[in-house]
């Protein structure tokens, strides 16, 4: 028996037959390992993404939490950008004392990022509770103010001299400007 089969007809099987044996040599060379990595960048992919999401939640949630705190703390972060002015201290709390004296403010050895002032005063006063309305205005004041202990009192006739030391807290700004320049680079 003979086969009749025609030119047309080999060339599209010899055709074909080439096609599928390129497409498997190409699955098997170029497909199959490609995917392989495909599967594996996808599930690196899938881990970078989990873990940027848990920092971006972290960061989302600190960032709340300080702009909280920057609205509760504003005043305090405002009075550490005030510079001390002595004259202008005795004006506000010389309503306080009977008389308000201020030595000269001392710079002491600067404590990381603030500038302290010692300021040595000596005052009268009339009772103890105008001290304690004093001491209720400097925490009010616009500037940080730590006065320290112990506060010495004397009697002097009707009135009472007062002796303290108190510490004024500055930013500096030396440093500060250094380190948003640093920081900016």
């Amino acid at each position: 028996m003979k086969i009749n089969i025609s030119r047309q007809h080999i060339y599209l099987l010899s055709i074909s037959l080439f096609l599928l044996i390129f497409v498997i040599v190409f699955a098997f060379a170029v497909l199959i390992p490609k995917g392989k990595e495909y599967r594996i960048q996808r599930t690196d992919l899938k881990k970078e993404s989990k873990e940027l999401r848990k920092y971006q939640n972290f960061s989302d949630e600190t960032s709340e939490v300080l702009q909280n705190l920057r609205s509760e703390n504003r005043r305090i972060i405002t009075a550490f950008d005030i510079d001390f002015n002595l004259e202008r201290f005795q004006k506000q709390h010389k309503s306080h004392f009977t008389s308000l004296n201020i030595s000269k403010s001392q710079k002491l050895k600067d404590q990381e990022e603030f500038t302290v002032y010692e300021v040595n005063t000596t005052s009268k006063i009339s009772s103890p509770t105008s001290f304690y309305n004093f001491l209720d205005a400097v925490n009010k004041s616009d500037w940080i103010i730590d006065i320290n202990f112990p506060i010495d009192f004397k009697r002097d006739g009707e009135l009472i001299k007062s002796s303290f030391t108190m510490k004024v807290y500055c930013n500096n700004r030396d440093k500060n400007s250094t380190a948003s320049v640093s920081v900016a680079k």
